[in-house]
C-alpha cells in the first residue's frame, strides 16, 4: 500500500469518527485550517443511539489445552484414590515406590502418552519395559545437573507426563513456576520428592514383595498400602491396598536330553 492510500484511509477513518462522535475537523478536506465562521456554521450532526455496553466474557483460569483434554488413565486399583485420572495441568506426588511411579507411566503411555524422567537414576530401561512402560515414548535425563529448571521446562512443553526426581536441584520458586508451566501447557507432573502445592499426594506406607521362599523363587507381585492427601477433591484423605505385577512371565525352560557320549567325541583338545 502507498503512502497516499494510507493517508487516504487515514481521512476515512478521521471523517468516520466525526460523524460518530459530533465533532468537526478544522482541517479542509484539502489541506489548511477552516476559518472560525465555517466552523460554527458547520451543519449539525444527527444525533447516535447510545451503543448497548456488553457484560466483560468471562476469562478463562486454566489454559485451552487443559480444560478440553481428558485426563490420562490410571490403573483400576488407584481410581478410589484418583477418580478423575491424571488430570492434564495438575501436579500428583508419588512418595515411597518406584514400582507405583512405573505403573502410572505405564498406563499413562499405553494411551498414547510421551513421557520423561528426570532426576531418578534409579530407574533402569529394563523395569520400566517390565511394567508395561512403551520405551519408545520415554525420555530418561538421569542427571540434568545446574539447568534442571530450564530442561524441565523444555519436557513440560512438549510432553505429556514428566517425573522429576531427588537428583534435580530446584528452588521453591523454580517448583512453583513449574507447576504454573505444567497448568498452562496441559502437562502432567509427577515429583517423587515432596512437593509443595501439590493437587494429589500418593504416598506409599507399607510395601511387601511376594514369590521368593526359602531360598528359592523369583519376586513376583508388589503389595503396597497407598494413602492420599492433598487439596481439593483429594483433601479427604483415603487409604487403598493394590497389588503391582512386576512384569512378564518369565520364559519356560526347557529341558532337553543331551547325549555324553557323542559330546565327548566331537570335543578335543586345542593347543
Amino acid at each position: 500500500m502507498s503512502r497516499e492510500d494510507r493517508a487516504a484511509l487515514a481521512r476515512a477513518a478521521l471523517a468516520h469518527a466525526e460523524q460518530r462522535t459530533g465533532a468537526r475537523s478544522v482541517l479542509r478536506p484539502g489541506g489548511g485550517v477552516r476559518p472560525a465562521d465555517e466552523r460554527v456554521a458547520a451543519p449539525a450532526v444527527e444525533p447516535v443511539e447510545p451503543v448497548a455496553l456488553r457484560a466483560p466474557q468471562p476469562v478463562r483460569s486454566t489454559a485451552l489445552i487443559t480444560s478440553e483434554r481428558p485426563p490420562l488413565p490410571v490403573p483400576a486399583q488407584l481410581a478410589e484414590v484418583l477418580p478423575d485420572g491424571l488430570r492434564r495441568g495438575g501436579t500428583t506426588a508419588v512418595l515411597g515406590s518406584t514400582s507405583l511411579v512405573l505403573t502410572l507411566l505405564a498406563h499413562a503411555c499405553a494411551g498414547g502418552a510421551w513421557a520423561a524422567v528426570v532426576g531418578q537414576p534409579t530407574i533402569g530401561l529394563l523395569a520400566a519395559a517390565q511394567a508395561g512402560v512403551a520405551l519408545d515414548r520415554l525420555a530418561l535425563v538421569p542427571r540434568p545437573g545446574a539447568d534442571a529448571a530450564a530442561v524441565l521446562a523444555a519436557l513440560v512443553d512438549g510432553l505429556d507426563v514428566v517425573v522429576v526426581g531427588p537428583d534435580v536441584a530446584l528452588g521453591e520458586a523454580d517448583r512453583r513456576r513449574l507447576s504454573s508451566r505444567a497448568r498452562e501447557r496441559g502437562a502432567v507432573l509427577l515429583p517423587t520428592v515432596a512437593w509443595a502445592g501439590a493437587s494429589a499426594v500418593l504416598t506409599v506406607e507399607q510395601a511387601r514383595w511376594t514369590g521368593v521362599g526359602a531360598g528359592d523363587g523369583r519376586l513376583q507381585t508388589h503389595s503396597l498400602r497407598v494413602a492420599r492427601t492433598g487439596r481439593g477433591s483429594a483433601a479427604v484423605p483415603h487409604v487403598v491396598e493394590v497389588t503391582l505385577p512386576l512384569g512378564a512371565a518369565a520364559p519356560a525352560v526347557v529341558e532337553t536330553e543331551v547325549d555324553v557320549e557323542q559330546t565327548e567325541r566331537t570335543l578335543r583338545l586345542v593347543g
